[in-house]
């Protein structure tokens, strides 16, 4: 298993970074989640991924835990 750093990036205007921190939580906790990422592997090596947002849907929906190759 690899280890990957997810970055999800928005603009937010804030008094604090507490503050900045809150919206973006209220921002995801309410609106439709983000598709675009910017992912770094264990390497050091930086990407931007676009997911597709029917694949991610139904890969959400699926409990990836139960698979014996996550063990």
């Amino acid at each position: 298993m690899h280890r990957f750093t997810v970055t999800l990036t928005r603009e937010i205007e804030a008094d604090t970074a507490e503050e900045a921190a809150l919206l973006l939580y209220q921002e995801l906790s309410k609106g439709p989640l983000p598709d675009r990422y910017s992912v770094t592997d264990e390497t050091g090596v930086n990407m931007e991924v676009k997911l597709d947002r029917e694949k991610a849907d139904e890969f959400a929906s699926i409990d990836h835990t139960a698979d014996p190759g996550n063990w």
